[in-house]
């Protein structure tokens, strides 16, 4: 695509509106926000308004340019540029006489974030927050781009990034006087946007029907992860690096997939995948990007070595997180990755972000003050330690054994050209550099020793941080999309460690529990079947999208196999008509996958389909599992036909790059091979037993049902007449249903089932 940003010459701070714009006297509005970001901003002189019909009415009456800013309350370049530009009186007098400044929170509006985040990777060439746009009246974009320094800003940021108030003086400048350019280029690139979004499907539409996807779309995604693995480091490919944990389940699960897939991937290659998967987490969890003192993991690392973290810990990445260490232990029994699961359970189940009410919060954000008197904030400041402070809170020999472990150096371990405001000077980002032994040896102790100064070295330092440091700000939204990622990955880890670690696998089981009544009673219209988005001090005014509906789905599901209860799966069957009747798309031929929004919105100029994975996994990847596993548990063939249309609405795409599409890979093979329905049928000390076991195992091509003695399952029964006949009261057995078939398992076929 090739779409260019317009440029014009410098123009004056008053710009150039028409009399009738330099008539309009706008003020702050975002006290009415309910967003503790966008209300982070309601004392800037900047006079935001919010996105609302009333807004971009004013917009198109005054016929200014809209300028829109979006970003999130974790943010630390949001942060960085409010502090330079938002809150410069210079600045805001520009944004004031030209524009119609709009404030949005991405986690509120991920529609509109989407839509002109694509345009800013096409003209860019990437992207991120904040995500700063010019629109016209009728809501085109015309110029873009993510973080500009603000006025007087002395940081070297390379890159030859243009200033803010440079950019707002030109853009004032384009829209006055070659007004009549600005509006046909923004239609252009607007009409380019809307190709691209639907080239997909077009390409898809003039293939006609084929044979669809195969197998191979997986091996070719495992090849591009082996290709790219870091082996000194761990991860894939250079800094920065996320964690991205749908990858990292998509290589943990190879080896655990029908026979025919390890056929065609290789069974070698299939445990190198899940090698990868396991040595990328362990270099997270010893990494800086692990809070050593506290729980969680942050966003991602700016270096190749996962030793600095942007700060930032969100709810979304915790959840697939746990997820995938869940995973790993699994497959693995390694202790390091029961050590996480423990840790990011804790984490998500305890204040700061687990709610009272029930749910999680969103996210903690990177910035926050050393001490309370300090007048500002600086990233990391909860995390870093100097040098002085672990010998004055731990003394010798213990401070002596604590930094050579956690790579505490006396002028500090973060290197100077990733630190652009002189944060962290002196300062030590903490991450495991040694090894107990390692350390025994060299201090004459013994390891006993090392690992009781360890121990409590991190609870003099965890204590020092809670009582002298400012906690970093807390978004304390509740959002559907990611509570329904933590429901899921906490009833997971419960069931797992079920057995291993009783209390704490209660405990988690119970937060997954009252996360989703909470959902339930304050966000879920029974009435109407419809979910709302956020909820902050009330529900908020947004209904939810296609990934809340999709995400909850797959949460519900997993809770459904950590309780046996079927109101889970009552609630996961109504919200997935729901989601069908909203999002399926219906408008062309082939009528598969799910659009991110519903139709008619009139505030949207796209309507984009979400196939590839990102930080999140797509919408349509976790739809179509879920239309699997519901075809599976329910005998529902309409799933099922679901389920195969979303996954061929992609098709082109994921043969040119399956690897950006990982999340819709098990629907790949399920649509090729079935997904098995496990059900545990009876009572008694045998179907115990046989639950324990499935819940010992990663099951990736195969569901499971409880009848009888410990499940809680009329209504299942009424959806599902095969398993009405069923008699649930005499000795355990175990049925496979598949291909439209059941059968009684005999005993050793359950062991290779259960693989």
């Amino acid at each position: 695509m090739d779409v260019r940003p317009l440029t014009g010459p410098s123009a004056s701070p008053s710009g150039g509106g028409t009399p009738e714009t330099d008539k309009l006297h706008l003020t702050n509005q975002l006290s009415k926000s309910r967003s503790p970001y966008v209300r982070g901003h309601m004392t800037n002189p900047v006079a935001w308004q919010m996105w609302t019909p009333e807004s971009l009415a004013l917009a198109k009456q005054s016929q200014r340019l809209i300028f829109v800013s979006i970003g999130y309350a974790a943010c630390h370049w949001c942060h960085v540029m409010e502090r330079e530009s938002f809150a410069n009186r210079e600045v805001a007098a520009l944004l004031n006489a030209n524009f119609i400044p709009i404030k949005i929170d991405r986690e509120e509006r991920p529609d509109i974030d989407r839509i002109y985040m694509n345009y800013v990777q096409a003209t860019t060439g990437g992207g991120g927050w904040p995500l700063n746009v010019f629109l016209t009246p009728d809501l085109e974009p015309l110029f873009g781009g993510t973080y500009w320094p603000g006025p007087g800003t002395t940081a070297n940021y390379g890159g030859g990034v243009s200033g803010f108030q440079q950019i707002l003086e030109k853009m004032a400048d384009v829209w006055k006087n070659q007004r009549q350019r600005c509006l046909v280029s923004a239609k252009e690139i607007t009409g380019q946007l809307r190709e691209f979004a639907q080239e997909g499907l077009i390409s898809r539409q003039g293939e006609g029907e084929g044979d669809g996807l195969d197998l191979e779309s997986v091996e070719e995604a495992y090849s591009h992860f082996e290709a790219k693995f870091d082996k000194v480091n761990a991860g894939f490919g250079s800094a920065p690096k996320f964690p991205t944990p749908v990858n990292l389940r998509f290589l943990l699960r190879l080896g655990v997939w029908p026979q025919e897939v390890r056929d065609v991937v290789g069974e070698a290659e299939c445990m190198n995948a899940r090698q990868m998967a396991v040595e990328t987490l362990r270099a997270m969890w010893r990494g800086g990007i692990k809070d050593q003192i506290g729980y969680g993991i942050a966003r991602y690392s700016v270096t190749k070595n996962w030793s600095l973290p942007h700060f930032e810990k969100m709810l979304y990445d915790q959840a697939q997180l746990l997820d995938a260490y869940t995973d790993a232990w699994l497959l693995t029994g390694d202790k390091e990755m029961k050590a996480a699961i423990e840790d990011v359970a804790t984490y998500l189940t305890t204040a700061p972000m687990y709610s009272k009410e029930g749910g999680f919060f969103s996210s903690e954000d990177a910035d926050s003050k050393y001490r309370a008197s300090d007048p500002e904030k600086r990233e990391g400041a909860f995390y870093v330690w100097t040098y002085k402070e672990f010998q004055s809170l731990l003394g010798d020999p213990d401070a002596g054994v604590a930094a050579k472990y956690w790579n505490v150096k006396e002028n500090g371990n973060v290197p100077f050209e990733h630190d652009a405001h002189d944060e962290l000077i002196n300062q030590n980002v903490l991450a495991v550099s040694s090894t107990p032994e390692a350390l025994a040896k060299e201090f004459g102790l013994t390891v006993d020793e090392v690992e009781r100064i360890l121990k409590e070295a991190r609870e003099k330092l965890r204590a020092h941080r809670e009582k002298e440091r400012p906690r970093p700000d807390l978004d304390d939204k509740i959002v559907v999309a990611w509570n329904g990622l933590a429901i899921g990955a906490l009833a997971r880890a419960s069931a797992a460690l079920g057995e291993v670690e009783p209390e704490k696998a209660k405990a988690w089981k119970s937060a997954a529990i009252g996360a989703a009544e909470f959902i339930k009673r304050e966000l879920w219209d029974e009435q109407e079947k419809r979910l709302w988005r956020v909820w902050r001090e009330g529900r908020g005014e947004v209904l939810a999208f296609a990934d809340d509906y999709a995400f909850l789905i797959q949460g519900l599901m997993d809770l459904y196999e950590a309780t046996w209860d079927d109101a889970w799966l009552q609630w996961a069957d109504d919200l997935q008509k729901t989601q069908i009747a909203l999002f399926n798309d219906k408008t062309t031929p082939l009528q598969g996958g799910f659009f991110s929004t519903v139709s008619g919105s009139p505030d949207l100029i796209l309507r984009l389909k979400d196939g590839m994975d990102n930080a999140e996994p797509s919408s349509n990847g976790i739809s179509a599992r879920n239309l699997n596993r519901l075809a599976s548990i329910l005998e529902d063939e309409s799933y099922a036909q679901a389920a195969s249309l979303t996954v061929d609405a992609f098709e082109a795409e994921v043969m040119q790059h399956p690897f950006l599409f990982t999340s819709l890979l098990s629907s790949v093979v399920a649509a090729r091979l079935g997904t098995r329905n496990i059900q545990v049928i009876g009572g008694g000390e045998e179907a115990e037993q046989i639950v324990k076991e499935l819940r010992k195992r990663v099951r990736a091509n195969a569901t499971v049902v409880r009848i009888g003695e410990g499940g809680k399952s009329e209504w299942l029964k009424k959806r599902n007449t095969l398993l009405a006949s069923l008699d649930a009261s005499g000795t355990a057995k175990v049925m496979l249903c598949e291909k439209g078939a059941c059968r009684e398992l005999a005993g050793g076929e359950l062991d290779g089932l259960i693989k």
